[in-house]
Formats: structure tokens, sequence, C-alpha cells
């Protein structure tokens, strides 16, 4: 006689099992996480506000602002202090915001406003995917 914890443990096996690859890797993609509109591709909107809610993530003592600390190498010293033009060694929402503008422009070389899988992918993809995780 076969247990009902079994028979639970085997009917959630076989749902696992038979959840296509194709469909758990999309999931887990960039595109996937950030696309809101489902249309297969990130555009600017959708990347600043998966970046504003990064940035409120990150600002963990809730002044407005992040330091190099708080950003966890999202951006080397270097990327920081271009990004911090008062020079105040913090970088407010909307400096935060700029830098994903630069990098979202940098991934999409064909200037369609958009960014595919491939584009995400890309070195520039991946620089910009950094400040949206």
């Amino acid at each position: 006689m076969i247990s009902r914890r079994n028979v639970i443990l085997l009917t959630v096996t076989s749902l696992v099992a038979a959840t296509p690859a194709a469909a758990r890797a999309k999931r887990s993609s960039p595109v996937a996480r950030l696309d809101a509109d489902n249309d297969g591709t990130v555009d600017l909107a959708e990347a600043k506000k998966a970046a504003g809610d990064v940035f409120d993530k990150l600002d963990t003592d809730k002044e407005g602002t992040v330091s190099l600390k708080e950003l966890g190498g999202r951006l080397s010293n270097k990327d920081f202090s271009t990004a911090d033009p008062d020079h105040d060694s913090t970088l407010t929402k909307d400096e935060y915001l700029a830098v994903v503008e630069e990098r979202f422009k940098a991934a999409d070389p064909d200037n369609d406003g958009t960014l595919s899988a491939s584009e995400l992918s890309s070195r520039a993809g991946r620089s910009l995917s950094r400040l949206l995780r």
C-alpha cells in the first residue's frame, strides 16, 4: 500500500519532470526577469524600473544615496567616480539611473530601444545586468 506522503511526492516529482527545460530556463533568463510587458525584450523603462528597485534595496540606511560599499561590486572605483558628478562619494537614485541608461545604450548597438537576450548576453549587456540584480 502506498502512503499518502509517497503519492504526493510522486505527483510533485512527475510535475517537475514534466515542466519543459526551456520554460524553466526562460524564468531564470535576464530578459524574462526584467521583461514586464512580456514582449521578449527589455526596454529602457523596464531596465530603469528594475534599477530603481535594486537601488531601494541597496540603500540600506535609507538616506537616498548609495556608497561604493553599498553597491557591492556593481561598479568599479573608476566607474563610481565617473558616475558621481558632485564627488560626494555617494550616488543618488538619479545618478544611479543615469549609469543604467548609459549602459543600456551601450548594450543596444542597433539603437532600436530594446535589448534582446543576445544583446543582454554581450559584454555591455552583462555590465548593465550587474546593475539590475
